[in-house]
């Protein structure tokens, strides 16, 4: 394939050749044969990689209703969402959280709605609510509340339709060519139920690095997690923190066990100012979510302790230090949109804010460096995103309108 008239890396009107093995072959001016796409003076990058996501979930939002802050207010508007499609089907609700009603359990359900099985997750993803209908339905009993039990629910409640396909195709339009799955217990089949989407794909785990969870109420002691950590080497592993203490106890760990490349923090939500020497000194990677302090901005005002405010999801003071840091969009709990994602890093008030380009760059790395930017050069994978605009012109919307086609290895995934 010959890509014409394109601007690569500040080089306007540049040609790109890519090779039958799906790798750019030539960079140049006049390069001779017929063009199959005309650029149209567009940047060429490379295509956007979501480092953290979680995308069967993402597949199933387009059968699930909306229940979160953005979309109901209230019990009665609660009440209405639940209640919609036919009597007695189940109804499975996404995005909850205690601001739309306060806290949900079997009963509060119930007195919502009880014709039909009900289940709620929380915006988190870690806890399911159910009704009583739903329980008896799945075979459950108990107050209704599920802290972390996904694999037991794949196997008592029906499946959700997946929309693989509608998930890639929006996710090729905004750019991106590849994902790394985040769950921390990938399903088996995981990866063949995956391989529908048009997109390059790891999944944490089968792939490297390996997913670890911490939960504070069942947090590990450091020596036990650097065993755990120690005993899946030589892999990376990505370790998934949101509170200041899983923080530290995932450092001292992995200062026992001792880093290899590629071990990530995932989320680093709360990030104190004197552990980022510390961070840098273990070589990790943050991969974090900048939206979420803009997403959910309210919320955490209430409900983020105070000290921890000033150490939310950081980006410039990590990236001043010299630590390495790239970014998923954790969707479904999250926008599923990058673009969306570098605005929020960009528009930040807070002091983390970054540069247009250097939130460009946290969607740009591979999934094995996520930090270090893609380059355009001969030799390199052809996993491109083509705009209809100049960067500069794009750096200044940061909107996922500016894209006009995405390529796996060369190949178009999108018209």
């Amino acid at each position: 394939m010959l890509i014409g008239d394109v601007e690569v890396e500040g080089r306007a009107g540049v040609d790109v050749r890519i090779g039958a093995d799906g790798r750019i072959s030539e960079i140049g001016h006049g390069l001779a044969g017929e063009r199959e796409v005309d650029g149209r003076g567009g940047a060429l990058l490379p295509g956007l990689h979501d480092h953290h996501i979680h995308l069967t979930a993402l597949a199933a939002d387009a059968a699930s209703v909306r229940v979160g802050p953005a979309e109901v207010l209230g019990r009665e508007g609660l009440r209405t969402a639940l209640c919609g499609g036919p009597p007695g089907a189940w109804v499975r609700a996404v995005g909850y959280h205690e601001s739309v009603a306060g806290e949900l359990d079997r009963t509060v359900l119930d007195a919502l709605v009880a014709d039909r099985p009900v289940r709620v997750q929380h915006r988190s993803g870690a806890m399911w609510f159910l009704n009583t209908a739903a329980l008896r339905m799945a075979g459950l009993e108990g107050d209704g509340r599920l802290w972390r039990e996904d694999l037991r629910l794949r196997r008592l409640v029906p499946a959700v339709p997946l929309d693989l396909t509608g998930l890639g195709r929006r996710a090729a339009g905004l750019g991106v060519t590849g994902f790394t799955n985040a769950d921390p217990r990938p399903a088996p089949g995981l990866r063949r139920l995956l391989s529908a989407l048009p997109q390059r794909l790891v999944v944490m785990g089968p792939d490297a690095p390996v997913k670890i969870m911490l939960d504070d109420a069942a947090l590990p002691a450091p020596g036990a997690l650097a065993a755990r950590i120690s005993a899946g080497r030589p892999k990376p592993v990505a370790v998934h923190c949101v509170t200041r203490v899983q923080l530290l106890v995932t450092l001292l760990a992995l200062e026992e066990a001792g880093p290899v490349a590629g071990d990530r923090v995932e989320h680093g939500s709360v990030i104190p100012a004197e552990t980022i020497v510390w961070i840098r000194r273990l070589g990790l990677t943050v991969v974090t979510q900048p939206h979420f302090p803009v997403e959910r901005g309210r919320q955490y005002a209430a409900e983020v302790h105070p000290d921890d405010r000033a150490h939310l999801y950081r980006c410039r003071s990590l990236a001043e230090a010299g630590v390495p840091i790239a970014a998923g969009t954790d969707a479904p709990y999250g926008t599923d949109d990058p673009w969306a994602v570098m605005r929020a890093a960009v528009g930040r008030d807070d002091g983390e804010s970054l540069t247009a380009t250097a939130a460009l760059g946290l969607f740009l790395g591979p999934p094995g460096r996520p930090a270090r930017a893609r380059r355009l050069e001969v030799g390199a994978v052809a996993d491109l995103c083509l705009l209809h605009v100049p960067l500069a012109e794009a750096l200044h919307t940061l909107s996922g309108d500016t894209v006009r086609a995405a390529f796996v290895s060369g190949r178009p995934i999108t018209s």
